[in-house]
């Protein structure tokens, strides 16, 4: 799945962890695919279902293959 590094960046910034927030910044690249980049997600501590939580359900519907809908409740939505 592929997750912009700035919301990536917002989810450790809002835990308190800027310190990891400002290492990620340098590290990740814009568009992060949480298979390829696993690694480094959890070398940040994140979480990829802790992160898609928190996704407002507004842009699940952006999320690509049809995982808004997959994920609707999960996320909030009324889906």
């Amino acid at each position: 799945m592929q997750i912009d590094k700035d919301l990536i960046l917002g989810f450790l910034r809002q835990k308190g962890q800027d310190d990891k927030a400002g290492e990620a910044e340098r590290e990740l690249p814009d568009q992060v695919d949480t298979d390829r980049d696993g690694g480094l997600l959890s070398r940040f501590g994140v979480d990829v279902d802790e992160l898609l939580k928190m996704i407002p359900g507004g842009l699940a519907d952006k999320l690509p293959g049809g995982l808004g809908d997959k994920l609707g409740g999960f996320l909030g939505g009324d889906k």
